[in-house]
C-alpha cells in the first residue's frame, strides 16, 4: 500500500494491489454504490459534502474509507476539502467491464424502483 507522505495524504492501494474481492466488497453496500454512481455520473472530483447520503457523518466517512482502501476511489485534500475521484481507468484495466456492468445494473434497478413509485 502506498504510504502517506504527510499528515494530509491518504493511503491508496497501487493499481497492482487492488483486489477483486475488495472492489466487490466496496460496491456491495447500497450507500457506497450510491456514492460510486454519483461519481460516475458527474465524472469529476467531488467533495464529500456534495453527497446527500442517508447516514451520519461518521458512517459516511467509513463508507468513503472502504471505497478508498478497496481501490475504487482516490481521495485527495485540496485546502480543507477532501476531494473524491473514481479510479475508473485502474478498475477498467484490472477488471474490464466490471464497473460498467455494476453501474448499469444499479441504474436499471434504480429506474425500476422509480417507475414503481
Amino acid at each position: 500500500m502506498t504510504t502517506a507522505t504527510s499528515a494530509r495524504a491518504l493511503d491508496h492501494p497501487e493499481r497492482e494491489e487492488i483486489r477483486l474481492e475488495a472492489v466487490l466488497h466496496a460496491l456491495a453496500d447500497p450507500v457506497r454504490l450510491l456514492i460510486v454512481r454519483e461519481m460516475a455520473r458527474e465524472d469529476t472530483e467531488l467533495s464529500c459534502s456534495c453527497f446527500d447520503l442517508p447516514v451520519t457523518k461518521s458512517t459516511s466517512t467509513h463508507h468513503f474509507r472502504v471505497l478508498r482502501e478497496g481501490g475504487v476511489i482516490r481521495q485527495t485534500y485540496r485546502g480543507t476539502a477532501k476531494l473524491n475521484s473514481l479510479r475508473r481507468a485502474d478498475l477498467d484495466a484490472l477488471f474490464p467491464g466490471l464497473l460498467a456492468a455494476v453501474l448499469a445494473a444499479a441504474d436499471s434497478r434504480a429506474a425500476g424502483e422509480e417507475a414503481a413509485r
